[in-house]
């Protein structure tokens, strides 16, 4: 079994909370952690008829029947159960008594800012992490990371990844969706969510995609929030500080899961991402989605940006450090080149409080030059 990173400040949030809830997509291994964690709990699974129709007809009995310390996974199949679990927390007192599962935002963060503020510690669990799959030995190179992206099942089953994600776009992506909005065109929703990987690393125009996709941009930002909610895709915001310009204000778009952006795309193997065109946007959504996973294992909030202002001046990656930007440039070159920084150092002139420039690129020496540095993607997060 890997060992997931964010199991520590799991630990540590459910020493101080008696509620505590893990979110993240679909099969990227809460479940898996939180009975490693809790070793000793209940545990039962909304996704099972009977336990969704006991918890949705009676409460009461639901907890009777799974007494707490529990782990109840898929709870945003019945978010009214959240109501009784706060009786139930304020009665006991106990700590790590819940341990909520949940792959929706919206109904799950509505419920729990209504009946648990206060009593939930909220982490998020992405799949594995680059550092994760190293500390298992398993070392891949760029195009087999992009490829096989980093799905837990993919590992541990052995799945080849163009089975793996179609199965997972069809039985997890679309059902999602169509539980949380009535999509009327379901092949008008698979054009965009591929046109949407054919953009990643770019901000999205939602008018110019509407002519493509057929349905009107108000439609179109709807499923994007949806499948934002889902942890389907990931908005990074740009970096609003004013530096004396005029920035660009709209977010660029990451798929969670670079491997299922790839398979959206008809990428069939390693080899066929060394010649994809969009190489560059894939390897930049890898790093990306890495340094997430790497701030959320530490039980940390993003906290991650990007810059582009009106003249064509952007950073592709910008991490806050206590109020210090760390610029970040990622190249898919395995090969440094000086030019590589051009963008940090004229960034470094507008920008007073920044801290370790970097370029991030797919080679593996890992060198400074004119203190920034140049590493190896592997070891970024580390």
């Amino acid at each position: 079994m890997i060992k997931r990173q964010i199991l520590p400040a799991l630990k540590q949030v459910a020493k101080y909370y008696p509620v505590v809830a893990l979110f993240g997509p679909r099969q990227s291994g809460k479940t898996t952690l939180a009975k490693m964690a809790f070793p000793k709990h209940a545990y039962v699974n909304l996704e099972d008829t009977f336990a969704f129709k006991l918890a949705t007809d009676d409460p009461a009995e639901f907890f009777e029947k799974y007494k707490s310390p529990v782990i109840i996974d898929e709870i945003q199949r019945v978010p009214a159960l959240l109501h009784q679990i706060q009786v139930l927390a304020d009665l006991q007192k106990k700590k790590r008594a819940f341990v909520l599962t949940g792959s929706h935002q919206p109904a799950l963060h509505e419920g729990i800012s209504q009946s648990l503020a206060g009593r939930v510690g909220i982490l998020r669990l992405l799949p594995f992490s680059i550092a994760e799959l190293s500390g298992a030995g398993i070392t891949l190179s760029r195009d087999e990371y992009i490829h096989s992206g980093f799905m837990p099942g993919i590992y541990a089953n052995k799945i080849p990844p163009s089975l793996f994600y179609g199965n997972y776009y069809r039985t997890y992506v679309e059902r999602d969706v169509r539980q949380l909005i009535n999509i009327g065109n379901q092949r008008a929703f698979e054009v965009f969510i591929k046109l949407l990987a054919g953009r990643v690393g770019q901000v999205v125009n939602l008018n110019s995609m509407s002519g493509e996709v057929g349905v009107s941009s108000t439609t179109l930002a709807s499923w994007l929030s949806v499948l934002e909610a889902s942890y389907i895709i990931f908005r990074l915001p740009c970096y609003f500080n004013n530096f004396g310009k005029r920035l660009i204000k709209s977010p660029k778009i990451y798929f969670t899961e670079v491997g299922l952006a790839s398979w959206l795309l008809g990428i069939e193997s390693p080899q066929q991402v060394f010649r994809d065109p969009l190489l560059g946007g894939l390897f930049e959504n890898l790093v990306v989605l890495d340094t997430l996973k790497s701030r959320y294992n530490y039980g940390k909030e993003p906290e991650l940006y990007y810059f582009r202002d009106q003249h064509g001046l952007e950073i592709d990656l910008c991490l806050n450090h206590a109020r210090q930007l760390q610029p970040v440039e990622i190249k898919s070159a395995k090969t440094y080149d000086f030019s590589m920084a051009d963008n940090i150092r004229s960034f470094l002139t507008i920008a007073n409080n920044t801290v370790k420039p970097t370029v991030v690129y797919s080679g593996e020496q890992n060198v400074s030059v004119k203190e920034i540095s140049f590493m190896d993607f592997r070891k970024f997060n580390r």
